[in-house]
């Protein structure tokens, strides 16, 4: 495709994910508040709580605090603009912003992947290695592994958005450019744009396949090691208690990285509009509210401290 006269650098983006629903846009207000609210609730519960209880000032639960704390910034960077442009008829968004959304919803996504597969790590060696789980997962370790996760995302979002920046678009007589999604996504972007994004294409397979690739190294070999080591586990007993606590976190990677996959790794011409947003509604809505309660209601710890919590509260009042 190539550019016309009055393609701009700097377009206004309309953002029409939802445009052809048939359901009211009223439910689906409706719907995505819920969930929002439902996220941050579930969230910030789970913030407090591993804060607050001494009993979870441990490796994994920390590791489980960034990962919320990233869950709710994902959330936040998405859902509040789909609420609003849900109750407009001119669901626009300038093209600064929508670079500023593209930005924080790449870094907080790809630390998202990232903190995943560390936390993989850190069950790896908490039943692959039990002695010396409290020396080698520490908490300065934990820090830095995350430190190090940001970094990495923070580094990488800024290689897209530069590789981004010298595109054009060509909109209408207003200036506008039609985007068939509901937030401003790598591939919506790609497709409307005028210019050759064979440089963005190629980024995206190889820096970022690398980028996911060698987490998901990481996460096989990991649960790879996990799993002989509880099919050796003496009695029946260990041999569950060992696969329960892996069972919440494999069920969140498989959820996660099947739809980033499927959105990003597909040929252009393999995956249809419809289905990306369906990809897209998965990773950005529906991940960050199950991470809190996946981890919660499946883990005894986490689910005693509630008690502790609510049962103090009774006292004071």
């Amino acid at each position: 495709m190539s550019c016309a006269s009055n393609a701009s650098h700097y377009p206004v983006f309309l953002l029409l994910g939802f445009s052809r629903a048939s359901t009211p846009h009223s439910l689906l207000f409706l719907l995505f508040l819920t969930i929002y609210l439902a996220t941050i609730l579930g969230n910030v519960t789970l913030i407090l709580l591993i804060s607050w209880d001494s009993r979870l000032h441990s490796p994994m639960y920390y590791l489980l605090r960034g990962l919320s704390t990233i869950d709710l910034g994902l959330s936040t960077v998405t859902l509040p603009q789909l609420l609003v442009h849900l109750t407009s008829d001119y669901p626009a968004i300038p093209a600064a912003r929508c670079l500023t959304q593209f930005f924080f919803f790449y870094a907080f996504g790809v630390t998202d992947t990232l903190v995943i597969a560390v936390m993989a790590l850190d069950r790896y060696v908490a039943i692959c290695d039990p002695l010396h789980y409290a020396l080698v997962m520490n908490h300065q370790l934990c820090a830095c592994l995350l430190a190090l996760s940001w970094v990495v995302s923070i580094v990488h979002t800024m290689l897209h958005v530069g590789l981004l920046l010298p595109l054009c678009w060509v909109g209408d007589a207003e200036g506008t450019v039609n985007l068939p999604h509901f937030f401003c996504d790598h591939r919506p972007l790609l497709r409307a744009s005028c210019s050759d994004t064979h440089s963005n294409e190629l980024a995206i397979f190889l820096e970022g396949g690398f980028l996911m690739l060698g987490p998901c190294a990481l996460i096989v070999l990991s649960y790879a090691r996990i799993g002989a080591t509880i099919l050796r586990l003496p009695s029946a007993s260990g041999r569950r208690r060992a696969a329960s606590t892996c069972g919440s976190h494999l069920t969140m990677v498989g959820f996660l990285y099947g739809t980033i996959i499927w959105v990003y790794f597909q040929p252009p011409s393999q995956n249809s509009q419809d289905q990306d947003m369906v990809a897209s509604v998965m990773y950005t809505a529906i991940t960050p509210l199950a991470n809190p309660f996946v981890y919660s209601l499946r883990n005894k710890d986490v689910k005693g401290a509630l008690r502790r919590l609510l049962r103090l509260g009774r006292v004071d009042s």
